[in-house]
């Protein structure tokens, strides 16, 4: 392959050592927003080394949450990440997994594009991968590119490869390498150990690549000695040893990487001058997150709730939303199926607000129902997203509408009121397309993803919330609406605050008689930003700020 390059954009690579969950996706946002405070352009890109085309239909115990794009691509939860603290905005050229590598090489050689020669892993594999890192080259100034896994794993090898030939040829003041690494804290022995940097970085020079910076992940700040230590063994500069300690709040990354100087070693290496940072803005908002004048208690009812990475950015969303309220929001997960067998009165009792998430599948959903229950009857803040929507429809149709047994079709496919159902045809805005599908389609080709527009009911939450007519949202599901029995479920007290343009597709339902309950469709969590909370978390914690002054009040 022969790299064409525009010599507009410089390219930085994040690799990791030693272990996985060190926080490369962190350090690289963190890394964005600091180039742009210094007015650069940034993007991101995450090569992911598993097999899967994509975290679609992946467990979320197992990957997380799947980050949706607006057009429409399920991705690693990093690119929440990305988008929240910088500008840039994501889509499905910012995530390749080697199944998706993988995939796009064997259908060229089944179209014969490599002209019957035998195809390998190099070239063929690292020149895909060099080819999705190029789609970014003139777009911006700087692409962070993100190889997930740890430096070692065999998935990860080709990514590893791909890289160290770009480095050959788009040459060094177009590349750099920063590694994200471990510096452990013994407690016992009250000392720092450098030695697993030292394996991490032989493992990385054993694959042609010697990094340029070393971000070293570590509880205690790293002496001038240790620095210049790991600078001697690792080949860098003692400059180029950057603490990354632990913090707080992870909005305190930026300004932390930006103390120890991380941001000038890349501009240095890279030859860029720019100005001085604008920093005060996250200076700002790491004030006001640690010192809240208010707290708010919302509980979060789902059957995820043992990996907290499941709803990662639905609770960044909270936290902003609590930002916008100058409060701090504490976060109180409850499992869905111990609302099932347990006392709602006494698992929910104490929370100013209640959630109900995302999710597929049956198990759980008659503990989300009593949530949605209590939070109904209680006059409780409720916010219900995708399934929460759906579910809270369900609710009330059952309990208020006296549709006995209503369901959702994904739950009861032979109920006698299916208010929720799979819709066989509807309209993508988007591709100006009607597109159809039924239940023996691919698990991927039956969702609805990406940005679709929604019209607000004047008058409503939704509209008060938003202060718009129109707005745009990203979805990820399965089921919809069923508009055979809107009517009747209007006339019972139902509102559809929110519709699609052409209003075959419910967006948004709310509650006329209730001090605030909302369900959506979409997922709003994925639009939220630390300086920009979303308008509906920014009311929901509002709500349940005022809920909890009134309890207190008596």
């Amino acid at each position: 392959m022969k790299t064409k390059l525009t010599k507009k954009t410089k390219f930085i690579f994040i690799t990791g050592g030693v272990l996985s969950s060190l926080g490369k996706g962190l350090a690289a946002a963190a890394l964005g927003a600091l180039l742009e405070s210094r007015g650069m352009t940034v993007t991101f890109q995450k090569l992911d080394p598993y097999i899967n085309v994509d975290p679609g239909t992946m467990n979320p115990f197992q990957h997380g949450e799947v980050f949706v794009t607006d057009d429409g691509a399920e991705t690693d939860l990093d690119m929440g990440h990305y988008e929240r603290y910088t500008d840039a905005v994501m889509a499905q050229m910012n995530n390749y997994t080697s199944g998706r590598i993988y995939y796009s090489v064997i259908e060229k050689e089944r179209r014969g594009e490599y002209l019957g020669g035998t195809v390998q892993v190099i070239p063929h594999i690292t020149d895909e991968i060099k080819s999705a890192v190029l789609q970014l080259d003139g777009t911006v100034d700087v692409a962070i590119i993100e190889i997930g896994g740890t430096i070692g794993d065999i998935e990860g090898l080709p990514f590893v490869e791909a890289i160290r030939q770009l480095r050959g040829e788009l040459g060094r003041d177009y590349t750099l390498f920063v590694h994200l690494t471990l510096v452990p804290y013994i407690k016992a022995a009250g000392e720092v150990k450098t030695k697993p940097t030292q394996h991490s970085v032989k493992e990385l020079l054993a694959s042609g690549i010697q990094p340029d910076i070393l971000v070293c992940r570590t509880e205690a700040n790293l002496t001038v000695e240790l620095k210049k230590k790991i600078a001697l063994f690792c080949n860098v500069e003692p400059e180029a040893v950057i603490t990354a300690i632990d913090v707080e709040s992870i909005y305190e990354v930026p300004l932390s990487l930006h103390e120890e100087g991380l941001d000038d070693r890349v501009l240095e290496k890279l030859g860029i001058w720019t100005g001085a940072p604008y920093i005060k803005p996250w200076e700002e908002l790491v004030q006001r997150i640690k010192n809240p004048k208010h707290t708010v208690t919302i509980g979060i009812t789902g059957k995820y709730v043992d990996l907290k990475e499941s709803y990662k950015s639905l609770h960044e969303a909270l936290v902003h939303g609590g930002i916008a309220n100058s409060a701090k929001v504490e976060l109180k997960y409850i499992s869905a199926e111990d609302l099932e067998e347990g006392d709602s009165q006494e698992l929910l009792s104490g929370c100013d607000g209640i959630l109900v998430p995302g999710g597929f599948g049956s198990r759980g959903v008659e503990g989300k129902m009593r949530a949605i229950t209590f939070a109904r009857e209680n006059k409780v803040p409720f916010f219900g997203i995708c399934l929460g929507m759906q579910l809270a429809v369900v609710e009330f149709a059952c309990n208020i509408a006296k549709m006995e047994h209503a369901h959702s079709t994904e739950m009861d496919p032979h109920t006698p009121f299916p208010v929720i159902y799979l819709m066989k045809e509807w309209f993508d805005f988007r591709t100006g397309k009607t597109e159809v599908r039924d239940e023996t389609s691919d698990m991927g080709g039956t969702l609805r993803l990406g940005a679709y527009p929604c019209r607000l009911k004047e008058g409503s939450f939704a509209h008060k919330a938003y202060g718009m007519d129109e707005i745009s949202e990203r979805h990820r599901h399965r089921y919809e609406f069923n508009n055979m029995y809107r009517e009747q479920l209007e006339k019972a007290g139902l509102v559809i605050s929110g519709a699609s343009p052409d209003n075959t597709l419910v967006e948004i339902i709310e509650l006329g008689d209730h001090p605030w309950f909302l369900g959506c469709q979409f997922h709003p969590e994925f639009k939220s930003k630390p300086m920009k909370p979303h308008p509906l978390f920014r009311d929901f914690i509002k709500a349940a700020l005022n809920y909890r002054t009134k309890c207190q009040m008596g």
